[in-house]
């Protein structure tokens, strides 16, 4: 999954196949499959997908009216713990912070593109549509789900005097972009992994540099959950793992954690590898509507050791008190126990 030419096992026909759980969506699907082709060439083992229905995709209520945190997950989950399934993948900003019972997190596989990007009508960047918007005397509508992306575009609205309306939306990728092409809205944002994983890339019209817009934490990054009695599996799926990868993310849901903040909560945070091993991480905590925004950064080294993860969790603690003192609860609305 990382693009390393690595020689892999055939597959063995004779195997009883693993079963992978994931969400029905096309995104899931192909996040899962991804996992899937992996663990196959790794181990040998055949691999079968389970498609698990999560409350997340049935219920029509805006992410952050149901709660956000786990919505996506804990079918999933209930699905390996009653042996239904093997193993199971989750985008990983869709994972609670807190450890679940009885789980491990066997891999966090490479990191993709961790990037918001723009879908916009005329294939026009968000500068130019909210400049040519401005001459027609309106501002430019754009949808999303994600109190995080409000915040920040909102926030650059007001520092550029940029005529701009947020709208909050919820569906598949198709039926997000197709707001955009039914001429309903002017753009939406998504995540740029998932329209690279859906092989759409081409369909965006701008990357948001995290200067504008910093990701969700974990954004990009996939969880490769199994039980944590099946420690043979749980070492087979170890393999998938890539050490950088989780050693960042920990950084950033250990903000998440000690903000006390869901994946609903217009909070960011991205954590990047700097010269000698420096871990650097940012966050972000603001008010839906952009009047305020936090933004603090933290680094230090990390020795990629047994300890990274821990050391990457203290250095998001530390950036997330430094936000709590500065004021950040009082952004983040009700904050997530």
């Amino acid at each position: 999954m990382n693009g390393q030419p690595l020689i892999g096992r055939a597959p063995d026909a004779t195997a009883a196949p693993l079963r992978l759980g994931t969400r029905r969506s096309a995104l899931a699907m192909a996040q899962s499959g991804m996992v899937a082709r992996e663990v196959t060439r790794r181990t040998g083992r055949p691999v079968e997908l389970v498609e698990i229905t999560t409350y997340g995709d049935t219920s029509r209520e805006a992410l952050a009216q149901i709660g956000g945190t786990g919505v996506f997950v804990s079918a999933l989950r209930d699905a390996l713990l009653e042996g239904r399934i093997d193993f199971a993948v989750h985008s990983l900003k869709d994972l609670p912070t807190a450890a679940a019972e009885g789980l491990t997190l066997a891999a966090v596989p490479p990191r993709e593109d961790s990037r918001d990007a723009l879908v916009a009508r005329e294939g026009l960047t968000l500068g130019e549509l909210v400049e040519k918007l401005a001459g027609a005397g309106r501002p430019a509508r754009i949808g999303t789900g994600s109190p995080r992306r409000m915040a920040q575009l909102n926030a650059w609205a007001r520092a550029n005097g940029a005529g701009l309306e947020t709208v909050a939306i919820r569906g598949n990728v198709d039926t997000r972009i197709g707001f955009v092409t039914s001429g309903e809205l002017d753009a939406v944002v998504l995540a740029t992994a998932g329209l690279n994983r859906l092989g759409r890339a081409a369909e965006l019209t701008e990357h948001l540099a995290p200067e504008l817009m910093v990701p969700a934490p974990g954004q990009g990054a996939l969880a490769v959950e199994c039980v944590s009695s099946d420690t043979g599996l749980a070492a087979a799926l170890s393999a998938l793992d890539h050490a950088p990868t989780r050693v960042a993310v920990a950084a950033e849901r250990a903000l998440l954690a000690t903000l006390e903040a869901g994946c609903s909560a217009p909070v960011a945070a991205l954590a990047g590898w700097g010269h000698q091993n420096e871990l650097r991480l940012e966050g972000v905590v603001g008010t839906v509507d952009g009047a305020t925004l936090l933004k603090m950064s933290a680094h230090g080294p990390i020795v990629l050791d047994e300890t990274a993860e821990r050391q990457a969790a203290a250095l998001g603690r530390a950036l997330a008190a430094r936000l709590l003192d500065a004021g950040a609860a009082a952004l983040m609305g009700e904050r997530a126990r």
